[in-house]
C-alpha cells in the first residue's frame, strides 16, 4: 500500500475485517500494532477496522514501513493471528 508523505493524521491506509465464530469472551476480538509505528488502528464496526496514520510521514526519513497487525480474542488461552503489511510513503517535492 502507498500513502502520500504529506497525508494528514487519521488518513486511512488500509481496511480490514476479522471475525471469531466463538461466543462470549472467546468471540470478542482486539487488534494491536507491533512496536512503535506512525499508525494506529481505528475500529469502524463490529468486525471492521481501519489502519490510519497517527502522524505526518516523511519519505526522506523512512521510505517504507513494515507494519504487523496482531489480532487476538479475549478468551482464556487467547487465539492469535498476525498480518504483515508493507507501507510505502510516496515522496512529494518538498522544495
Amino acid at each position: 500500500s502507498t500513502v502520500l508523505e504529506a497525508a494528514l493524521p487519521n488518513t486511512t491506509v488500509a481496511l480490514f475485517n476479522m471475525h471469531d465464530q466463538d461466543s462470549g469472551d472467546n468471540g470478542m476480538t482486539r487488534c494491536e500494532l507491533l512496536g512503535k509505528q506512525p499508525f494506529s488502528i481505528r475500529p469502524l464496526a463490529a468486525d471492521a477496522y481501519a489502519l490510519v496514520t497517527s502522524e505526518v510521514l516523511d519519505w526522506e526519513e523512512v521510505v517504507e514501513y513494515n507494519v504487523t497487525v496482531w489480532a487476538h480474542d479475549e478468551g482464556f488461552s487467547a487465539l492469535l493471528a498476525s498480518k504483515k503489511l508493507l507501507l510505502q510513503p510516496l515522496d512529494m517535492n518538498d522544495n
